[in-house]
């Protein structure tokens, strides 16, 4: 029996999820409209807690005062990045001149990753409310509240480094680690919300064998980071040639790409492949409503809009609606195959 407050810990760790998602949706819409730089200071944007609507009401001497802001904070990430034996990559960020090129006002782009920051704030308060009702398990599962609290950790290093993110001006690598945190921080939530619906249940018994379900499933959650970090390099390529190009021919970035895009794109082929298979194994082992079957429905739609957006994108000269949808479903159908793995891996295999 699931008490009220168990109950509780279920709903709010739901809407994290949800959340989480919207705020991964928001940063593609930063990441497609070149907003990223919007706000040129952290937590604040442009000193101020509601950012400037005109240039009026800029801080004197603005761009001068975020520069020096930036090369200060990024010669202590250096430092960090020393101490860490990565000395060539502490010198990049030191060498850097896009650093200490001034960011232009543009409010249409300060008001965007102001509005992405806070969604930020929003799945931090809702991770914060998991962590506290996760106490309801203090006698019975209190691996759910140890992890809720991981989560409030990953969460706090994920803001410090979207503060990096803006001091190194959206320093390619540092970008791609922060989407990967995020995946981090779904995985953490999804495996608490469903080990907390699955706490008082007993697991699922089936007549077929689930061994090699389980195992091609964590084979597809493999090649679907894979995947995940190849479009972070296209998107890092296409940041590069489109700077080189001043943002102008923007119908010729894809043809620019290189190797990297090729691979991007077969591996889509495997990633299809996989997920077919997944679904014709799933819908031979269970049958009605079984939450399985739904979940592997669901990564089929999930997968068919995730493939128009990616066509889209290589024919019709990368729409930013189509690059904010696409960043969006790669981490649904991620956060689905995880969830699908989590409850195939409770089912048994009935014997006599």
């Amino acid at each position: 029996m699931i008490s009220r407050s168990e109950k509780r810990f279920i709903s709010i760790n739901l809407i994290t999820i949800i959340v989480t998602l919207l705020v991964i949706l928001a940063g593609g819409i930063v990441r497609s409209t070149g907003s990223g730089m919007g706000c040129p200071d952290w937590p604040k944007c442009f000193d101020r807690y509601i950012p400037p609507t005109h240039v009026s009401q800029l801080p004197p001497g603005y761009q001068q005062k975020y520069v020096a802001s930036r090369l200060k904070k990024n010669e202590k990430f250096a430092q960090y990045l020393e101490s860490m034996g990565k000395k060539a990559l502490a010198d990049s960020i030191r060498n850097d001149k896009s650093i200490t090129v001034p960011e232009e006002f543009n409010p249409a782009k300060t008001w965007t990753e102001y509005l992405n920051r806070l969604a930020g704030v929003l799945a931090g308060i809702f991770l914060l409310l998991t962590a506290v009702s996760s106490f309801t398990y203090r006698k019975t599962a209190k691996r759910i509240i140890i992890l809720s609290i991981l989560n409030i950790l990953v969460v706090g290093y994920q803001a410090w480094l979207g503060s990096i993110v803006v001091s190194t001006n959206l320093a390619q690598w540092v970008v791609t680690v922060h989407m990967l945190l995020a995946l981090v921080i779904l995985v953490i939530s999804i495996y608490t919300y469903n080990y907390a619906k699955q706490l008082h249940k007993e697991p699922s018994v089936i007549m077929y064998r689930i061994l090699w379900l389980k195992g091609f499933l964590f084979f597809t959650l493999i090649v679907s980071i894979a995947q995940i970090v190849l479009g972070t390099e296209v998107r890092e390529a296409i940041d590069v040639i489109a700077k080189s190009l001043s943002f102008g021919n923007r119908a010729t970035w894809v043809s620019r790409i290189g190797e990297v895009f090729s691979y991007h794109r077969d591996m889509a082929i495997l990633v299809i492949i996989c997920n077919g298979i997944i679904y014709k194994m799933v819908i031979d082992r269970f049958s009605g409503k079984a939450a399985p079957l739904l979940t592997a429905r669901f990564i089929l739609l999930t997968l068919f809009i995730q493939l128009i957006s990616g066509f889209a994108l290589a024919y019709l000269s990368l729409p930013p609606v189509a690059q904010a949808l696409h960043i969006l479903f790669s981490t649904m159908l991620f956060s689905l195959q995880f969830y699908l793995y989590l409850l195939v891996y409770r089912t048994r295999t009935y014997r006599q």
